[in-house]
């Protein structure tokens, strides 16, 4: 399975391992107003956004029909968890979350 995730800057970084997106996340430290988040993004284009101070968007651009949800106060250890499990493809699990929509 393929996927990517955007840095801070909107750099991207192909198929990161576990402590790849450690550092991509530790990067929102340096977020700013045009620089708001980092992003997961997996092949079947389902997206999980991360903002500083725990904020979780998830969202499918290509998909019309689905509304984008959010999640608030995610611990940053949850956030990697769900990175995790979006890169292997799991996206069943992320969607049966609680989102706001």
């Amino acid at each position: 399975m393929s996927y990517f995730m955007y840095d801070v800057m909107g750099g991207t970084v192909d198929e990161p391992d576990p402590e790849t997106m450690r550092r991509v996340l530790d990067g929102l430290a340096q977020a700013d107003d045009e620089h708001p988040e980092v992003s997961l993004t997996h092949e079947s284009g389902w997206c999980l956004s991360a903002f500083d101070g725990g904020l979780l968007v998830w969202e499918n651009p290509d998909e019309d029909s689905v509304a984008p949800g959010e999640m608030r106060d995610v611990a940053r250890e949850e956030t990697l968890r769900l990175f995790a499990v979006l890169a292997a493809g799991d996206i069943a699990s992320v969607e049966a979350l609680s989102w706001q929509r």
